[in-house]
């Protein structure tokens, strides 16, 4: 299914609200969702995705079964008010599902595409091509996409997901483009040409890098992978779901990131004396993370990033028991290791490299070299076009910690003097500066909603 919507154009009123939606992952999905599931019969939404399928991105856009969602599917409803709705979808379609199961996320893009079509009417155009500019034109927008004609918007909803990674590079030197080496980690092509006994060093131990090496070892068993990164932390794994629910009362008043790293730390502990584990304390801090986030002042907010991020982004992000126990049978093997300190030195041969690893120096011909590294979230370095089109037009700015857009914690997009661009929202990984969480389904759910209600709230704009 490359569209999920007809790509006809509907007649056009001068009452009309064309929203404009970059991006057909989750995030572009949900917002779509939303908007047109109000019935408004003004609306004009057309979602323009870079892949040739709508509502997988690249979380969801995987063709590995084995890759796994890292949420349990009683939580993943695309709708807060309708928590079982994922469930319900599964049990419509003639699939017996375990509520407390972590369910293959190419079966989740399915199910965002299937209530896109739910809602699906001569309102909705879906394009295939990537959006590289945004124009003003008096009061409205001009989203140019490749291939087709600029498509006219009274509001353009950014919801791009995640970028790319950066590139790589060793001693400060990038790396060369290469046949070993893999900048894009998600497509999993190049793993097709490995022979049987490759080697391959993964660049981040992140779920990245976990889904990466299952592919690549599950393929044949003569291979081998290497995961390496700063700290060499693997994402912690869930367990049997608790029943127990920990609550912690946040202390009131200013706060500092090591004042909250000393409060998890004493949750954690209050916690184990009544036998709860520490999962079921980060479970609970998960609803008022972005109200503590917002209460830290700049220079704290670094210090959180600097100290405590990678340390609490492995236990908020786990990866499911099944996937944990994958992982260790690879290491009992020998066919998995992990190491600290990334890639300190790399010499090219012929169709592979040498690489030495910084932790114990110990120097392995590898195969193929892959970035997991995680996302570019610094707008300034991103190689997307519309990015820096969009700056240039003054149009965007990144966040003080360079982690998204900058954005009002309700999503209006604010260009470099602060001030509120017309009808331009943020939904989804963008809004991560802001709100710190931001990239999973409960609250991307919640953004789209909120961005719809406040679109669909506007009168429409009057036509030149």
């Amino acid at each position: 299914m490359t569209t999920a919507a007809p790509t006809t154009a509907p007649i056009r009123t001068d009452n009309d609200l064309r929203v404009s939606i970059v991006g057909g992952g989750a995030s572009g999905v949900l917002t779509a969702v939303n908007l047109l599931a109000g019935g408004d019969a003004r609306l004009r939404v057309t979602i323009h995705e870079t892949l040739p399928v709508i509502g997988a991105g690249i979380a969801y856009g995987t063709t590995d079964a084995r890759h796994l969602l890292n949420v349990r599917a009683r939580h993943m409803s695309a709708f807060p008010d309708t928590p079982s709705d994922l469930i319900d979808w599964y049990r419509a379609t003639g699939r017996a599902i375990d509520p407390q199961a972590f369910l293959p996320r190419r079966e989740y893009a399915d199910y965002l595409r299937d209530r896109l079509a739910d809602v699906a009417d001569d309102r909705l155009r879906a394009f295939v091509g990537r959006v590289d500019d945004v124009v003003p034109t008096g009061g409205r927008y001009e989203v140019h996409s490749a291939g087709v004609e600029p498509t006219e918007a009274d509001a353009v909803v950014l919801a791009y997901g995640n970028s790319a990674p950066s590139p790589l590079t060793v001693d400060g030197d990038a790396l060369p483009e290469a046949t070993w080496h893999v900048p894009n980690p998600w497509d999993l092509t190049w793993i097709e040409r490995l022979p049987e006994d490759a080697v391959v060093a993964l660049v981040g131990t992140g779920l990245t890098a976990i889904d990466t090496a299952i592919t690549v070892l599950e393929g044949a068993p003569g291979r081998r992978v290497v995961m390496t990164s700063r700290h060499g932390l693997l994402p912690e794994a869930h367990v049997e779901q608790q029943s127990t629910a920990w609550v912690s009362r946040v202390p009131e008043g200013p706060l500092t990131a090591d004042q909250l790293a000393a409060f998890f730390d004493d949750q954690v502990a209050a916690a184990r004396r009544q036998d709860v584990d520490w999962r079921a304390v980060v479970d609970g801090l998960r609803a008022p993370t972005q109200s503590i986030w917002l209460r830290l002042d700049l220079d704290e907010r670094r210090r959180f990033l600097s100290r405590y991020a990678r340390h609490w982004e492995v236990r908020r992000h786990r990866m499911a028991p099944e996937i944990a126990a994958r992982l260790d049978g690879y290491r009992r093997d020998g066919r998995l290791r992990l190491t600290t300190g990334g890639i300190t030195a790399l010499s090219a041969r012929h169709g592979s490299c040498q690489v030495r690893f910084g932790a114990d120096g110990q120097q392995v011909r590898v195969d193929a070299v892959v970035s997991c590294t995680g996302p570019q979230t610094d707008i300034t370095r991103s190689r997307n076009p519309l990015l820096r089109n969009l700056r240039e037009r003054s149009l965007v700015a990144p966040d003080a910690l360079r982690l998204g857009l900058s954005c009002r914690p309700t999503g209006e997009v604010l260009d470099e003097t602060g001030e509120v661009v017309p009808r331009v929202y943020a939904v989804g990984p963008p809004r991560k500066g802001t709100l710190y969480e931001s990239t999973a389904i409960p609250e991307i759910r919640a953004q789209a909603a909120a961005v719809a209600r406040a679109l669909t709230a506007q009168e429409s704009v009057p036509r030149a």
